[in-house]
């Protein structure tokens, strides 16, 4: 038995905590005022559950934004569910709060840095394949619009010990 205790993933565990409630209360109320989020999670940690045509055009990672169309939006205790569009072709998501590694509210310049730990090979299920790509109506990346993604990213390295 260690000893040690864990800091960083108590850390972790409630700055996704942070995510868990703010899309539960999207989910429950909609989106206040301008907020809108960029989600940025890695398609390889098992419990993902994406289209095979996603999953080949995104092996790594995917940045899925929540903002002006999205639907069915659930949120439960280790992952959440949501419908978007891809080339205007819909799309169901399911994403672990694991899988997460940015979370972003460019309305109030407010980010989150996750580390996440990504197996070797997919083990997660891939959903069957339909004809879509990534959604043109979505607003770019912020790091295509020039804005400044990081906003009040937290990193845990300042709170680390130094030697």
């Amino acid at each position: 038995m260690s000893d040690r205790l864990r800091y960083d993933r108590m850390v972790q565990d409630a700055m996704l905590g942070v995510v868990r409630h703010a899309l539960r209360e999207v989910a429950e109320d909609g989106l206040p005022g301008e907020h809108h989020f960029y989600i940025t999670y890695a398609t390889g940690v098992p419990g993902v559950d994406m289209p095979a045509h996603l999953r080949e055009r995104f092996p790594d990672e995917l940045t899925i934004v929540l903002q002006h169309e999205f639907w069915d939006l659930e949120v439960g205790e280790n992952a959440f569910s949501v419908t978007l569009n891809f080339n205007s072709v819909p799309a169901r998501l399911t994403i672990p709060f694991s899988s997460i590694m940015h979370f972003y509210d460019p309305s109030v310049k407010f980010g989150l840095q996750f580390t996440v730990a990504v197996p070797c090979a997919p083990e997660a299920p891939v959903s069957p394949a339909g004809s879509a790509q990534e959604n043109p109506d979505a607003s770019p990346a912020p790091a295509e619009t020039g804005e400044d993604a990081r906003g009040e990213v937290i990193s845990l390295d300042q709170f680390r010990k130094k030697t």
